[in-house]
């Protein structure tokens, strides 16, 4: 919790559940990105956070953006994003989606399927294309290779056919999962991309671009490496296979630039224990898993909890949302424990909720309206 929000809450009391996001500490992390890969671009996930604060801060910056919908490509040119600073990132795209982005100047997008780049071929002549490569997501909270990304094999002849297609074989890309937590992942990652790259290269492709992806971690319940460790560890590995040939390098944090610059100020509407004898108490928030806490399935990422209490004993708890429905439970398995002194109607804080909250949140389920905003 940054001093500003702290302000915020004190003096405001917003209703909740409701988004407090420092966008002082959006650019500080996007400064402390910027100094630990100097030599990378950076182009801003924009699904963690689409908030037009956070886009204007960071076009202000000199940001790049990765968008995933024709709608975030328009709210970034919006925002005064240049077309030329905006990549179509997502693997699957409307083919309408692909024309209106190219007529609006955008000429950087992604696939990884013959369809999709027969789609390009046909939508966005011309257009620099990157393919995204398979690769392991070992160490992610938050996996994403099971729906993205297609084989060294298929890429290497894929990259050969988009030359042929009037398209401009620009680049190769990975992701090693969202809240990536080993550094080694992204070492293996390069190393196995680095191969093709070369391969692509001695095949007259003319290749310029490394997409390394996103996955930098914020610091949730437990530790996480430092920035500066992802970084030494992604250029000692891109000096290993290019040497002092490198290529463009670019990166496309979303969770790293925006989680810890916010928090989601919660109320408790129920403390109870199911049976009597069971020292589990279950608390009951007024945002669950259809709130926003979509990241919550599985216990994949675990939120710190701060509460008035947090000074006296605590005891274990099972944690869930206000809705009707028995999925909209965050965890009962993750051994969290609140205060035993935690009651209805005090006020609680999920921290480093900035990424992904908002925009997981659910129209009205149950007839909940989605979190308030507040960007200070």
């Amino acid at each position: 919790m940054t001093p500003k929000i702290a302000r915020f809450l004190a003096e405001q009391q917003p209703v909740t559940p409701c988004l407090v996001l420092d966008v002082d500490r959006v650019e500080a992390n996007f400064r402390t990105l910027q100094r630990a890969l100097p030599l990378a671009r950076v182009y801003y996930a924009v699904k963690a956070n689409p908030a037009r604060p956070v886009l204007q801060r960071l076009v202000r910056l000199g940001s790049r953006f990765d968008a995933a919908s024709w709608e975030e490509v328009s709210e970034c040119l919006d925002c005064g994003a240049r077309p030329e600073a905006i990549s179509f990132g997502n693997t699957i795209k409307k083919a309408s989606a692909i024309r209106a982005a190219f007529q609006r100047g955008v000429t950087l997008f992604a696939f990884d399927s013959v369809e999709e780049l027969e789609k390009l071929a046909e939508h966005a002549p011309g257009a620099r294309v990157y393919c995204r490569i398979l690769v392991e997501n070992e160490g992610a909270d938050w996996p994403l290779s099971r729906k993205f990304g297609t084989t060294i094999e298929n890429a290497r002849a894929l990259m050969l056919r988009a030359d042929d297609m009037g398209l401009d074989p620009y680049g190769l890309s990975f992701h090693v999962g969202s809240q990536q937590t080993a550094t080694r992942a992204y070492e293996v990652a390069i190393a196995k991309v680095a191969m093709l790259f070369t391969d692509l290269t001695e095949a007259g492709v003319n290749l310029r671009m490394m997409n390394l992806g996103g996955g930098f971690p914020t610091r949730y319940r437990d530790p996480v490496p430092e920035i500066d460790q992802f970084g030494d560890a992604i250029m000692t590995s891109m000096t290993e296979h290019f040497g002092n040939a490198l290529p463009e390098m670019v990166i496309e944090p979303g969770r790293y630039i925006v989680g810890d610059a916010g928090l989601v100020s919660a109320e408790v509407v129920l403390v109870s224990r199911r049976d009597p004898s069971d020292p589990v108490r279950w608390v009951y928030l007024d945002i669950g898993r259809f709130g926003g806490f979509a990241e919550t399935e599985g216990e994949a990422i675990k939120y710190r909890i701060t509460t008035p209490h947090d000074s006296g004993p605590a005891g274990p708890v099972a944690i869930a949302g206000p809705t009707c429905d028995g999925a909209d439970i965050m965890y009962d398995k993750s051994n969290y424990r609140l205060p035993l002194a935690l009651r209805s109607g005090d006020r609680v804080e999920l921290l480093s909720t900035g990424a992904y909250v908002t925009t997981y949140a659910s129209q009205r389920f149950n007839g909940f309206a989605p979190l308030a905003e507040h960007y200070l």
